[in-house]
């Protein structure tokens, strides 16, 4: 079954839908319905918050709270719901994405308790749906992604599969001890690939992973570059799409184009990232960058068979033409030498004739 991004607005109403075991993602307009059937999800007003867009808690381990979600059905006929928890992680893409109903969770889906697990909402009407946080006397400080989801599995009769729409609230717990934002750049590796005209230039790409090996949520701000030999011929580029924010354990693929570089042989590629952490409030702060670097080649290889075949064709030429006409001469001489011989064959047998 497909894991459906989560909107994080309040009033979202479904955006997607996982068929079957497909695993295949469907984008889908902001406003959404099946047949008559239409929903929104927003967070509940208490002491926690009026107006929310999603669920932020920082909270000590041990610690207990309780909230809700609110289901309005925006629909013609009652809809029927089933509400649970998930834990969170990062997506091939950048976007945050939660388990499905059934497969384990250790974080946010397993610390949320939703007593209510079905719920039956009117059509026009509203229902708040209470849950409770319950962190661990040993949680692991540190950030967690999740969601509190809705979901309404429908059968497609024509397609003899079970469609499940699910539409969610994100939900982020931190837990407080010793915070340690780290960054790692893994897998850098520099490629250039250069054209048959010109040879000279072509496109270096940078490929890396960024690697979040702490125990904060961050983002990174990043700078390629690639050079020459001492530092020659320098191009940068800044990503045009900047870095999602990656949770904990999360890792992140990167390639980044940089055209009309020049082939110098030696290929010298650094990536430099700034760690950007998010705190409770909101406001965000930078860690020290951290560099990385690697080599490459940068070798124009049609430039250099052409410059091969003229050194062969300088070098081996005269060779290969003063053996031919020494195979030639030598043949030449054969003929004559052949020739004479029969010439002075001819003659004996003529004296002998004549004796």
């Amino acid at each position: 079954m497909i894991r459906i991004p989560l909107l994080e607005r309040v009033g979202a109403v479904v955006l997607a839908a996982a068929v079957g075991a497909a695993g295949l993602l469907a984008a889908a307009p902001a406003q959404a319905a099946t047949d008559d059937v239409t929903w929104t999800v927003r967070t509940a007003s208490n002491a926690l918050g009026d107006d929310r867009t999603n669920y932020a808690y920082t909270l000590n381990p041990g610690a207990h709270l309780d909230d809700g979600i609110v289901v309005a059905n925006r629909g013609t006929e009652p809809v029927e719901l089933e509400v649970y928890a998930a834990d969170g992680y990062t997506t091939s893409t950048g976007a945050l994405d939660l388990k499905v109903a059934g497969e384990q969770s250790v974080g946010v889906g397993a610390w949320v308790s939703v007593p209510q697990t079905h719920v039956s909402v009117a059509a026009g009407q509203t229902v708040e749906v209470p849950f409770s946080v319950d962190v661990p006397a040993n949680a692991t400080p540190g950030d967690y992604a999740g969601g509190v989801v809705t979901s309404l599995t429908v059968a497609d009769a024509g397609a003899n599969v079970n469609v499940d729409r699910r539409l969610g609230i994100r939900t982020g717990i931190r837990v407080g001890g010793d915070l340690a934002p780290a960054l790692a750049i893994d897998d850098l590796a520099v490629r250039w690939d250069g054209g048959v005209i010109p040879f000279l230039f072509g496109d270096a790409t940078v490929h890396y992973r960024l690697h979040n090996t702490g125990n904060v949520s961050l983002s990174a701000d990043e700078t390629d570059a690639v050079t020459g030999p001492f530092g020659a011929a320098r191009a940068e580029a800044t990503p045009e799409a900047a870095a999602p924010t990656l949770l904990p354990g999360d890792a992140w693929e990167r390639d980044v184009r940089l055209p009309a570089v020049a082939a110098m042989g030696v290929l010298f590629a650094s990536v430099t990232a700034t760690p950007v952490v998010t705190d409770a409030a909101g406001s965000t702060s930078t860690l020290d960058p951290l560099v990385a670097s690697t080599m490459g080649w940068a070798v124009p290889w049609p430039l250099l068979l052409v410059v091969a075949l003229i050194v062969a064709a300088v070098v081996f030429g005269p060779r290969l033409l003063r053996n031919r006409r020494r195979r030639r001469q030598q043949a030449e001489d054969a003929r004559v030498a052949a020739a004479v011989e029969r010439t002075l064959a001819e003659q004996h047998r003529e004296r002998a004739l004549v004796d």
